[in-house]
């Protein structure tokens, strides 16, 4: 699992160094006619982007959910005070995700 994760922040970096270079050299295509000197770079960083969030708030998800199962299932007379401490993080952690959903989408549609 560790080496995964690893690997997808490797490739992240890697198209991020790769797209900033190709972004900074100028175009000999206007952007109208297809230009693939960055032209639609921002929907490949954005689809990168996205999907790291939500590969990210549903680990970060099962987790929470995993230790509050393993919480009730080793003690069921605080499953109430266990649910009650676990709601208010995994709320957050959705809204994390669902406003980093709303900026990519932000992102794509004024570009």
């Amino acid at each position: 699992m560790k080496r995964m994760i690893a690997a997808m922040l490797t490739l992240a970096f890697v198209l991020t160094i790769g797209s900033v270079a190709a972004m900074a050299q100028t175009p000999t295509e206007p952007a109208a006619a297809g230009g693939a000197n960055g032209a639609v770079l921002h929907f490949f960083g954005a689809a990168i982007g996205l999907g790291m969030v939500v590969i990210g708030a549903a680990l970060g998800i099962g987790k929470f959910a995993s230790a509050a199962a393993e919480g009730i299932a080793r003690q069921p007379s605080a499953a109430d005070r266990i649910t009650g401490a676990v709601n208010l993080p995994l709320f957050l952690l959705e809204g994390v995700a669902i406003l980093a959903e709303v900026f990519i989408l932000l992102i794509v549609l004024l570009k």
